[in-house]
């Protein structure tokens, strides 16, 4: 897995280089790209962290750049540096799925905690979804009986009607219960059910 960091768009120097050394500065891993072409040439799927974009470039706009990053599917937030007159523009990019924004001329501190904001959510996002495939995988292992007797134990049924219902005895019914708790790394059906929540939780 890759560094989480932030990555700085902007085709004017002078702001790449000032946005460089202030997230330098309060410990934010950053890399700075002069153009959002370069960027979207460079982009690996595994990056994480986020992407800080000037709405208004030559070549490339920021929209345009933000467009092409979520048609590739990816999902890093996205914050967008703007001029006063962008306001519109960067509302309706909030719309679509953008972080954030933040106006020029911006606040230091504002910016940092913006950035760091959107750092943590991808970080959340990426270990709940890391989280669901686990669950995934442990369900996989469950065998047919096991996912029949798992889905009455979600129902809230006893044993003994889980017995009747499956035509089993209460015997076996204990013994894949234990299997499916086993499996699911679960100690009650509470649990097995808040598990199950998360797992068909957003995808």
């Amino acid at each position: 897995m890759t560094e989480a960091r932030a990555h700085v768009i902007d085709d004017d120097e002078a702001i790449r280089d000032a946005l460089h050394w202030l997230l330098k500065t309060r410990k934010v891993p950053c890399t700075t790209w002069a153009s959002g072409e370069a960027f979207l040439e460079a982009l690996q799927p595994d990056w994480s962290g986020c992407a800080v974009l000037d709405i208004r470039m030559d070549g490339m706009s920021g929209l345009e750049c933000f467009d092409a990053l979520r048609a590739r599917g990816n999902t890093l937030p996205v914050v967008f540096i703007t001029g006063h007159g962008d306001v519109p523009m960067a509302v309706s990019a909030l719309k679509k799925g953008a972080f954030d924004f933040i106006e020029k001329p911006f606040n230091d501190s504002d910016l940092v905690t913006v950035v760091q904001r959107a750092m943590e959510s991808d970080a959340a996002r990426r270990s709940a979804a890391t989280l669901r495939q686990e669950i995934g995988a442990r369900l996989a292992l469950l065998t047919a009986r096991e996912r029949e007797v798992m889905d009455l134990i979600l129902e809230g049924k006893y044993n003994k009607v889980i017995a009747d219902q499956l035509d089993i005895s209460m015997r076996t019914v204990e013994a894949h219960r234990s299997k499916v708790f086993e499996k699911m790394e679960v100690r009650s059906a509470v649990e097995l059910a808040q598990l199950l929540k998360l797992h068909s939780g957003s995808h």
